[in-house]
Formats: structure tokens, sequence, C-alpha cells
């Protein structure tokens, strides 16, 4: 939206409105030029010119830069939970799921750069503000959770149990999907457009093939050390995952080695 038309619609608004409006293109702009310049390197001055609003307009709305940027950050984790939760809605099977994924990180790659520059900015500026950093702690926080309630109803959908506390499983797929962005910036050769889609994919199936047990009952869910939650005095049994097509009959591959054969000496 260009600034001509932000003001033949703000004409058009009641004064609450019309606010908004003006609050939302602030932001905008600073968040080009935050991504083009970085947070200390763009000042008030830089962000009104951008959006074509005065000092006036700006101060109506923030404190000051500060402000800004804690209003930034609450903006993009508000849009990126509210994307993520359309993602989970919208999705009927884990396929869907998926192609609804795939399609999410295939619109994000287009302006890739940009989005990270940004993320980048914020997390620098907050690592640099004693005060600033637990809201962004938090919004990692929020992230990681509904992250959690996604996993957590597709494993009872499947009745089975995850193979590792929720929580800790939707940490593992947050930080996967950060440094496979970060890769895809750097080393755009060295990976496509559904890198991150196929890594959380091959997870997500890996985790099914770990939880074909039922869910545990009450009894057996009882909290217990361990991220594969085995009680006290329970045996270990290494998880047993499927074997590779080529492999020979009976020849399953578990955490420990393959069932079965005698460990191989080093060298």
């Amino acid at each position: 939206m260009t600034h001509q038309e932000a003001i033949a619609i703000t004409r058009r608004l009641t004064r609450q409105q019309s606010r908004e409006l003006t609050r939302e293109q602030l932001l905008q702009a600073a968040a080009e030029l935050f991504a083009e310049h970085g947070v200390n390197g763009t000042s008030v001055e830089q962000i009104v010119e951008r959006a074509g609003y005065t000092r006036g307009a700006f101060y109506g709305n923030f404190e000051g830069k500060h402000e800004l940027v804690l209003a930034l950050l609450e903006q993009r984790t508000q849009h990126e939970l509210e994307e993520m939760q359309e993602i989970d809605r919208d999705a009927g099977s884990f396929d869907s799921l998926m192609e609804h994924l795939r399609s999410w990180y295939r619109q994000r790659d287009e302006t890739l750069g940009s989005w990270l520059a940004l993320r980048t900015e914020l997390w620098l500026y907050g690592l640099r503000d004693p005060e600033l950093l637990p809201v962004l702690a938090d919004r990692e926080r929020r992230s990681r959770a509904a992250l959690t309630q996604a996993l957590e109803q597709g494993f009872a959908a499947r009745s089975v149990a995850p193979p590792a506390p929720v929580e800790f499983l939707a940490l593992v797929l947050h930080s996967l999907g950060d440094g496979l962005s970060i890769q895809r910036v750097l080393s755009p050769e060295d990976s496509d457009i559904d890198t991150v889609a196929n890594a959380i994919e091959l997870l997500m199936r890996s985790w099914g093939a770990l939880s074909r047990n039922p869910a545990p009952t009450e009894e057996a869910s009882r909290p217990s050390p361990g991220l594969g939650g085995r009680r006290p005095g329970a045996r270990h049994r290494p998880a047993v995952l499927p074997a590779a097509p080529d492999a020979p009959a009976g020849a399953e591959v578990s955490l420990g080695g393959r069932r079965g054969a005698r460990p191989r000496p080093p060298g």
C-alpha cells in the first residue's frame, strides 16, 4: 500500500481506525529498515520518511524506538502464531498438514533473506538489552507452545505415545526450522525450497515409527526420569526402526545397532 493510498483510506476511517492504520504503516516501515540497516542503524526520521508520516505521527503512537521494537516483536509473534494455528486447523491428515506446511515455507522463501535479517536484528537488540531479553524468551516460548499443542494433537489422533516429551520434540522442530533457514540463506546452492519441510516430514515420520505402542494409561504415564519416560527399575529396550528396503529379512535396526548382529569392531 502506498502512502497516497493510505491517506485516501484514512480520510474514510474513524479516528481510532486511522490511528491503527498509521501505527501499522510505521511498524512496516521500521521492519523494512531494521532488516536493511539494523535497529541501531535506523533513526526515527528514517522510519517516518519511509512510512510517509511526520515525527508527530510517530510519537503519537510510540514513546520512542524502543517501544516500537517491542510492538514489532509482539506483532510478528502473534502473526506467526496465527499462521501456525491456521495450518493446523486446515490440515485434515498428516499428508494434508505437510502440504500446507510446505506451501507456507515456499511463501516464506520468497522473502527469507529479509525475514531472517529482521529476526536476527531483533535478537541482537534483545541480547544487548537485559530488559528485553525476557521478551525474546517469551516469544520463543509461545512459538514452542504452539508446536507442542500441534504435536500433542497429532500423536493423540494416531493413538500413539510420543517417543520423548512433546515439549522436547517441539524444541527440536523449532530449532531445526531456524537452523535450516539460516543455512538456506547462507548457502542456497546446498538446499532447495522444500529443505525445511522435508526435514520436518522426515522427523515426524521417524517419530511415528518410534511411537507404535498405544498411548500410556494414567498409571503408566506418571512422571519418570529421562526423555523416554522410562519408569525407575524398568528394563531398557532400545527403540527399533524399520530396516532399509534392501536389507535382509528380519534385519530391523535399533538405536543401539542392528538387532541380533554382533557389533562390528572399530576400523
